[in-house]
């Protein structure tokens, strides 16, 4: 049998497995150590799969993974993003849509502080949710917003998923977390704008706040909302500005984020045992499901690279279908949407990983400028149906009056700018690729 058969076998098996509902890094490392022992015996299937453990002891920065998902449990679970929203209710009020807006900004700064999803998911629907619908906020348009606002976490630093891409991409993680920022944050103002641009035009989507209940705020009122809604804020600062500036490394930074998040939570007056304990286990149980998936991505992507299937796909693609560079990378971001229907971003990563990495490399493309387009196709992906990641985690979050097919229809624009935005930065590469090169 022919490499390429081989390979093609063990993907066929991986899926087929996926399929039996069993977990995914069980899977994917069975898979590939299986093939490794049954390729090159006990000695070849040790070095290609079992030897892979060594490395995820031995890279330091996976050390950031449970310092950034316990920061954002201590702030999600003490509730200091309550007042964030509060703050962009008072200040944000009297703007067409300024709910919606604040909104984008909460998950913006929840982004900043967590890195994951879910957790920007969990905050917006059940924060500002069931705010906007009682402010006689269209329905449709603010279920968008939070799918939209949440998937900004996977691309806004401290990204987990961008951590794990630069480990298998073997990629600098300052380098891909800086490339993140420009394109998250234009997209941020992309969503912004939009919204105000369908409130002005249509202000029953997105009414205005009554005067009268702004003007019963005392101004003493709004400058202390404004203090506390900016702590969240100071703890990325107190993070963030010492690693950009060279004072620190990736794991320091990340203790100073969990740490300021402790204390800051205790000044507040909300680090109770209950949020201490909910925060330890579910960091506990994020950091393991992490750290057994790399190991299976790197067992795969070891025994894929012992078997050259990326030359088998680019003679493929190249010499056989005489696709030019671009056209073969357009036709991979294509694929992680599709995959991206039924798959999360951390399973399309370690499926795909082994085979389009080194082709992007072949192909002579930047590796941190295509994690980002990486992280993006998954942002889409993520609120593309019928299996959309985003779409039933909102299903689930959401009152009863909000049906499937409103959660549907309610981002089709979104994903609209979001397509927009993944065109900008596949031509104008230096959206993402300029930060990293001044701080070099």
């Amino acid at each position: 049998m022919s490499y390429e058969m081989i390979a093609l076998l063990m993907f066929g098996s991986m899926l087929v497995m996926l399929m039996t509902g069993q977990r995914m890094f069980g899977v994917i490392g069975f898979v590939a150590v299986v093939a490794a022992l049954l390729l090159w015996g006990d000695r070849g299937g040790y070095d290609l799969a079992f030897a892979q453990t060594l490395k995820v002891i031995n890279w330091f920065p996976l050390l950031t993974l449970p310092m950034f998902i316990f920061m954002g449990y201590v702030l999600s679970e003490s509730r200091l993003a309550d007042d964030l929203y509060r703050m962009f209710h008072v200040w944000f009020g009297r703007v067409p849509g300024g709910l919606a807006i604040g909104t984008i900004l909460l998950m913006v700064l929840v982004s900043a502080m967590n890195g994951l999803s879910v957790a920007g998911m969990a905050i917006g629907a059940t924060i500002a949710l069931p705010e906007l619908l009682k402010r006689n906020y269209d329905k449709r348009m603010v279920t968008g917003v939070i799918q939209a606002g949440s998937s900004l976490g996977i691309l806004v630093p401290p990204s987990v998923v961008l951590v794990l891409y630069a480990l298998i991409a073997r990629q600098s993680v300052q380098d891909l977390w800086l490339a993140g920022i420009l394109p998250g944050l234009m997209m941020a103002a992309m969503f912004v704008l939009y919204i105000w641009l369908r409130c002005r035009l249509n202000p029953a989507l997105g009414p205005a706040l009554p005067k009268a209940e702004l003007a019963a705020v005392p101004r003493a009122e709004k400058y202390r909302l404004l203090l506390a809604g900016m702590l969240p804020f100071g703890i990325f600062l107190a993070m963030m500005v010492p690693f950009v500036l060279g004072y620190t490394r990736l794991v320091e930074s990340s203790v100073i984020g969990a740490v300021a998040s402790v204390l800051v939570a205790v000044a507040k007056g909300r680090m109770t045992r209950e949020v201490f304990e909910t925060a330890t286990r579910q960091t506990l149980a994020i950091s393991c499901m992490f750290l057994w998936i790399i190991l299976a991505a790197l067992a795969f992507g070891a025994v894929f690279d012992g078997l050259r299937a990326v030359d088998a796909i680019k003679n493929l693609f190249l010499d056989n279908l005489g696709l030019g560079r671009w056209e073969v990378l357009i036709l991979m971001q294509i694929s992680f949407i599709l995959m991206g229907t039924f798959l999360d971003d951390t399973a399309m990563l370690v499926i795909v990983a082994p085979l389009y990495v080194p082709l992007v490399r072949i192909l002579e493309f930047d590796l941190v400028w295509y994690g980002v387009l990486y992280t993006m196709t998954c942002q889409i992906a993520y609120m593309t149906p019928p299996f959309g990641y985003n779409l039933f985690l909102m299903r689930a979050m959401a009152p009863p009056e909000v049906s499937l097919a409103d959660i549907y229809r309610s981002i089709i624009p979104f994903v609209a700018v979001m397509v927009l935005a993944l065109a900008v930065v596949m031509i104008f590469p230096q959206i993402a690729l300029w930060l990293p090169g001044v701080m070099r």
